[in-house]
């Protein structure tokens, strides 16, 4: 199959160096051309170049005519939760009425209700439900993703949203990566006894994740109330023994210990780090671990924002992610995020959508094929409304200017 996609008023974020993640002052550059045009074929980008001297059009091509609209990547969301059952808006008032998130999850509200509801429904219930969140972000942009389990918290629930996850990445042109999270909460039967419950989830759950090759990596809630930076150890070397990279949710509640640990264990992403110190920060300079800041969730839950910009002046690389669930993010809009980067972590607008393409292509392990507009990469792009720059992405925070969606080179 063929495509040239003609009069793009602006085509944004062009690789010329084949980079896998942007630092520092890096993350400020967003290379663009105007008046162009860009040639796919076989699902992956080729060719570009300005309407100047726009490509010969054959016979055997499909044209599509941005009619002057800007060109994108497609937004790489590296944090999701989007296999859930129902909906918990009575903790949403909960939070109005001044409950914290710690204290709904100590009187049985936060990820234990969402386990409760999740238990009761089949593999094909929870995966119409997540496909609907799905379409809903393929249609806001998002074309690589990753989805966590861990609102199963006992092996057969786990094990059944892990195989929803498996179906979704199998009927949706939407690059999908799985996560084992299955340390997300000690589930009820366990309470009062986490020991045991890490024990079981050790002996157990990895192994049975591992025989199914149901999950790329696998992931521990180590935070203040949850899990202990020794019990995430101990989860992580037993996950690395079925070869799941690490990925961790650290510093959502407190400084928890969670950033040295994913450094210690080659992490391919930190994420949250409402809460992160300056020392942490330190730590993380030289490594592989890409720090991936969740605005959506201080946004919801009226939390502290990640300290994005500090790291950035820091010399290191951040993303971007939804963090799209039932509880203290029920939103997978990555152009929303991109602006609460800009206007509550003071991101530049480049640093936002750098932030939410290649560096949050990185975070999941798929910058060499997703994130950026490059030669040999897959084709995943959309096209907006005619728009004066860039910037007016993030400055029009609720328009939406997303016109059309491509996938692999084919319209959605």
């Amino acid at each position: 199959m063929k495509l040239l996609v003609k009069n793009i008023g602006i085509l944004a974020g062009i690789d010329h160096h084949g980079s896998l993640r942007l630092q520092g002052t890096e993350m400020a550059s967003l290379n663009q051309l105007k008046n162009a045009w860009l040639y796919v074929e076989d699902g992956l980008f080729v060719s570009m170049g300005s309407m100047d001297h726009c490509l010969a059009i054959t016979d055997d091509m499909e044209v599509v005519d941005a009619q002057g609209g800007a060109l994108l990547p497609s937004w790489c969301d590296p944090h999701t939760h989007i296999v859930y059952a129902g909906s918990r808006e009575q903790e949403f008032v909960d939070k109005i009425q001044g409950l914290s998130y710690a204290e709904i999850a100590k009187r049985g509200g936060g990820i234990l209700n969402s386990a409760d509801l999740l238990h009761t429904l089949s593999e094909e219930e929870l995966y119409q439900q997540a496909m609907h969140r799905v379409e809903e972000m393929m249609r806001k942009g998002t074309g690589c993703l990753e989805i966590k389990s861990g609102y199963g918290l006992n092996t057969e629930d786990e094990l059944k949203m892990l195989r929803v996850i498996q179906h979704i990445k199998e009927s949706t042109p939407i690059k999908v990566v799985s996560t084992f999270l299955g340390a997300h909460a000690v589930g009820r039967a366990y309470t009062g006894r986490q020991t045991e419950y890490v024990d079981m989830l050790i002996e157990e759950m990895i192994p049975a994740v591992g025989k199914e090759h149901l999950a790329d990596y696998i992931d521990v809630f180590c935070d203040e109330g949850f899990f202990t930076p020794q019990e995430t150890e101990r989860i992580l070397e037993a996950g690395a023994k079925y070869g799941m990279r690490p990925k961790i949710h650290a510093d959502e509640l407190a400084s928890s210990g969670g950033v040295e640990v994913g450094v210690k264990w080659n992490a391919v992403s930190v994420d949250h780090l409402e809460s992160m110190t300056e020392e942490e920060i330190e730590i993380l300079r030289g490594t592989e671990t890409m720090p991936t800041v969740l605005p959506g969730t201080s946004f919801f839950l009226n939390m502290p924002y990640g300290k994005a910009r500090k790291m950035i002046d820091a010399g290191l690389g951040v993303a971007v992610a939804s963090d799209y669930n039932p509880g203290s993010t029920p939103s997978g809009d990555m152009k929303f995020v991109v602006s609460l980067a800009c206007i509550k972590m003071r991101l530049l607008p480049a640093e936002a959508l750098n932030a939410a393409t290649i560096n949050a292509a990185y975070a999941m392990g798929q910058s060499a094929q997703y994130g950026s507009i490059r030669e040999g990469k897959v084709a995943n792009f959309f096209i907006t409304e005619p728009i004066p720059s860039i910037d007016y992405i993030p400055y029009s925070y609720t328009t939406p200017i997303i016109k059309r969606v491509f996938l692999r080179g084919i319209e959605q």
